[in-house]
């Protein structure tokens, strides 16, 4: 099964396959809410611009240890996750859904 992503900042544009997994990896790129982003729907995501330039530029992304705050991981991108950032950084998107099918 896959998912599709759908540009909320870009409705015009078609959604994103992605494999079912990535509906769990979308965590690990989501920016933190802040303000009005606290009231983001279910199923919706922000992604830093910034972030994902950096993200693309590094080829990894980072995940700090849940039992070790000062401990990180570098994760090499899948090219699944580095197609979705490239169509992202292209589209200038920012705000995500989520939706089954695709």
């Amino acid at each position: 099964m896959s998912i599709s992503v759908v540009a909320v900042d870009r409705p015009e544009l078609p959604p994103f396959a992605m494999p079912d997994r990535f509906r769990t990896e979308v965590a690990y790129f989501m920016s933190l809410p802040c303000g009005e982003e606290t009231d983001l729907p279910a199923g919706e995501y922000r992604i830093h611009a910034a972030d994902i330039t950096t993200w693309l530029d590094d080829g990894v992304f980072r995940l700090v240890s849940p039992l070790d705050s000062g401990s990180q991981a570098e994760i090499e991108l899948s090219e699944e996750q580095e197609a979705w950032l490239e169509w992202m950084a292209d589209n200038q998107i920012e705000r995500i859904r989520i939706v089954t099918g695709g």
